[in-house]
């Protein structure tokens, strides 16, 4: 989990990763980078290459370190999204595609935005309300003039943010089953005090439990949540387990 301090708001931003490789899989098609804004904030991003396995994870790692370097330069993300999508057109000559996710916190806007080009939904938390980002958006590297879905919210106390790739949106389907996604948040976090990665967590837990503890696919999810500070402090922390 990584936690930013905004100290004009007293706010902390905390965020988390949880992800798992498909079933039997040599190696995960979904790739997760952080960064830290040139301007102030934080952005991650988040690519599901075509397929899985190891042709899926080049891909999704060409297209995260093209987002990444875009936006270490300084680059938006909505022009970063269009960008990578340029590039791995270009590179590939639209023979294989992607879904990618940005989310940022912009410490210039005081915003939090959120690039897709994706077909899994992002869900956004306000308190106890719990609303869908599920504009259509086509994957990048198929079609010319792909475009991102892109959302700006502002930077509040209690906001959370859920996104995830295809292993926990699928998770169950085989049997019918369909992961509810709002009560899951709102069980493990009636009252906004769980943190970001115990969240991450449980959703990946939860999509599991459903697939009998055999992902049917990569499965990612990653949690942005804005909490009021317990006290005036300065330290950014990073912490992450990777099993080996």
């Amino acid at each position: 989990m990584i936690a930013f301090p905004t100290p004009s708001r007293a706010l902390e931003v905390q965020l988390a990763v949880a992800k798992i490789g498909k079933y039997a899989s040599s190696e995960s098609g979904d790739t997760v980078e952080i960064i830290e804004r040139p301007n102030g904030g934080i952005s991650v991003v988040v690519a599901d290459g075509q397929r899985s396995g190891r042709s899926a994870k080049v891909i999704s790692n060409l297209v995260v370190q093209k987002a990444i370097s875009l936006l270490a330069e300084g680059v938006r993300d909505g022009a970063v999204a269009r960008a990578t999508h340029d590039y791995l057109l270009t590179l590939r000559g639209g023979k294989v595609s992607a879904e990618m996710e940005i989310i940022s916190v912009d410490l210039i806007s005081n915003t939090l935005v959120i690039s897709r080009n994706a077909r899994c939904p992002v869900i956004i938390r306000h308190g106890q309300e719990v609303s869908w980002l599920d504009h259509a958006t086509d994957a990048i590297g198929i079609y010319r003039n792909t475009k991102p879905s892109v959302n700006e919210l502002e930077l509040e106390e209690g906001l959370t943010v859920l996104a995830f790739t295809d292993g926990v949106w699928g998770a169950g389907s085989p049997a019918g089953a369909r992961i509810d996604l709002p009560a899951i948040l709102l069980r493990h976090d009636p009252d906004l005090a769980a943190p970001a990665d115990q969240l991450a967590d449980s959703v990946l837990a939860e999509a599991l439990s459903l697939d009998h503890g055999r992902a049917r696919d990569d499965a990612t999810v990653i949690v942005v949540k804005l909490v009021r500070q317990q006290a005036p402090e300065q330290i950014r922390r990073l912490m992450m387990r990777f099993p080996i």
